[in-house]
């Protein structure tokens, strides 16, 4: 019952998505998640929560709303996907990951009751991987029992794992398409499930958004009596007109207007009944909308609900978040000839994304040229449309092979950067592509080396980048790792 067996057999365990052409397609039941919690105890019932869906931000959103609810002096629980590095990341209480030993004990613990719920025909199927790892969290957060729980949807929201809470709040971040096999081929259709989490009598706290989204996620609202709150009052004043929900396609969801360079992206607004300075670790204009989601929700958690949330405990739980990977710098210094070469890791993987990370790089690097981009993506993605967004502000892409089945093959990736007239090369391994962006970056400086398109492919290059005597950065501020790569 080892740290390392779970770590094994979750990896065996049937993925979300099928894979490969033709592997039967899984089907997802709350029923079948609601029989495995039952004969856990039903964990997911010992503390409040709070659901979280969207097609991006929804991580951001949590890791800040999460923040500000443990400086308020809660015990917080914060489940998230995917991870970077390793799985205890996905579970964590007031910041702290699940350790070694406790997921071992929950992952076995869940892995046996399960099994006996097949054997005893009372589950159809053993859970899957992302319904394992929700049952795993619930208990972790229940013994002893969080003051309240931030849950991240991990897929849509109408039948995902997380969606068995009965949450006192349900949080809706900016919808694009993404995940068409599964949830529809439609921004309508995609937020309907999306409202799945929605609850008769419950709350909503959202920001207008692409029009589509905004009518069924009101239709849906409406036809449940849900009380609406939304987070306007909450954005910085220059990103203000964006807030009707003109927005003219869903990738301009990801775009506000306003600049938010290292000087300006500290702005002030009034949260209950006072005045305070919001300095987010994440850059980027586009978490202002995630910032503007978490301050609603923790206002609405203090107004109806009786937490203990106070201006000064948002500002500092704003101040504090860790949430890494997005528009993170890592500086890389070589001792030998005191080089230095700044990479910067963000985890945009759909075409809102690479728009709200081109926005990004824009505004925090106004002034810099962009060299090299080192690139991979799955092949559920609109590869040609990311390559049309991202690779003409760069001299060069390289990619790199990830490890998933899912993966885009390294000759499709080549053709889509045909496509742009972008030069590109393809990497070997990872490593390799570190590498080449290092010794591109040495031999002709021009600007940072940006590395993105896929969580697998920044979560490895990370690991590569951080020396294991150097602590994870918040996003925004710089590590420097000194020495060779491995």
């Amino acid at each position: 019952m080892s740290y390392q067996s779970a770590i094994d057999h979750l990896a065996a365990m049937a993925p979300e998505l099928a894979t490969q052409t033709g592997q039967t397609r899984r089907k997802f039941s709350l029923g079948e998640v609601a029989v495995l919690l039952a004969a856990l105890g039903n964990p997911q019932r010992t503390f409040p929560s709070v659901l979280i869906a969207g097609t991006n931000g929804k991580g951001s959103t949590a890791a800040t709303l999460a923040s500000i609810l443990s400086a308020s002096g809660l015990r917080t629980g914060l489940y998230t996907s995917p991870h970077l590095a390793r799985p205890n990341e996905r579970v964590r209480i007031d910041g702290a990951e699940i350790s070694d030993a406790d997921f071992a004990e929950n992952f076995f613990r869940v892995r046996a009751t399960a099994q006996k719920l097949v054997e005893e025909k009372k589950l159809a199927q053993a859970p899957s991987f992302f319904e394992t790892l929700t049952a795993m969290a619930f208990l972790h957060f229940a013994e002893p029992a969080i003051e309240v729980a931030v849950l991240e949807v991990g897929l849509g929201g109408r039948l995902d794992a997380t969606n068995i809470v009965d949450p006192l709040l349900s949080i809706v971040t900016d919808i694009s398409l993404d995940h068409m096999e599964w949830l529809g081929s439609t921004i309508s259709e995609i937020a309907r499930e999306k409202a799945g989490i929605l609850r008769q009598g419950g709350t909503l706290v959202t920001l207008p958004q692409h029009p589509e989204a905004n009518q069924v996620l009101g239709e849906v609202a409406t036809s449940l009596s849900v009380l609406g709150v939304s987070a306007v009052p909450f954005m910085p004043a220059a990103d203000s007109h964006h807030s009707d929900g003109s927005f003219a396609d869903s990738a301009q969801t990801a775009m506000p207007s306003a600049r938010d360079t290292d000087q300006q992206h500290v702005y002030k607004v009034e949260v209950l009944g006072q005045v305070i300075e919001v300095d987010s670790p994440l850059r980027g204009a586009h978490q202002h909308r995630n910032v503007a989601l978490a301050i609603a929700a923790a206002v609405e958690l203090a107004i109806s609900h009786g937490f203990c949330v106070t201006p000064k405990s948002v500002a500092e739980g704003i101040r504090n978040t860790r949430w890494p990977a997005r528009l993170e710098r890592i500086r890389v210094e070589d001792p030998q000839d005191h080089t230095a070469t700044e990479f910067i890791l963000d985890v945009a993987h759909n075409p809102a994304g690479a728009w709200a990370l081109r926005a990004g790089l824009r505004d925090l690097l106004p002034e810099q040229h962009l060299g090299t981009l080192v690139f991979s993506c799955l092949r559920d993605k609109p590869v040609i449309e990311m390559a049309h967004i991202l690779f003409p502000i760069f001299d060069k892409v390289i990619f790199a092979p990830i490890h998933s089945t899912r993966a885009t093959p390294i000759k499709e990736l080549l053709a889509a950067a045909a496509s742009t007239g972008t030069q590109a090369f393809a990497a070997s391994s990872v490593s390799q592509a570190v590498e080449l962006a290092l010794e591109s970056a040495r031999t002709n400086p021009s600007g940072p080396v940006v590395v993105s398109g896929s969580v697998y492919l920044v979560g490895d290059v990370r690991t590569l980048l951080l020396d294991q005597s150097v602590s994870p950065s918040s996003p925004g501020e710089t590590i420097e790792r000194v020495g060779q790569l491995p």
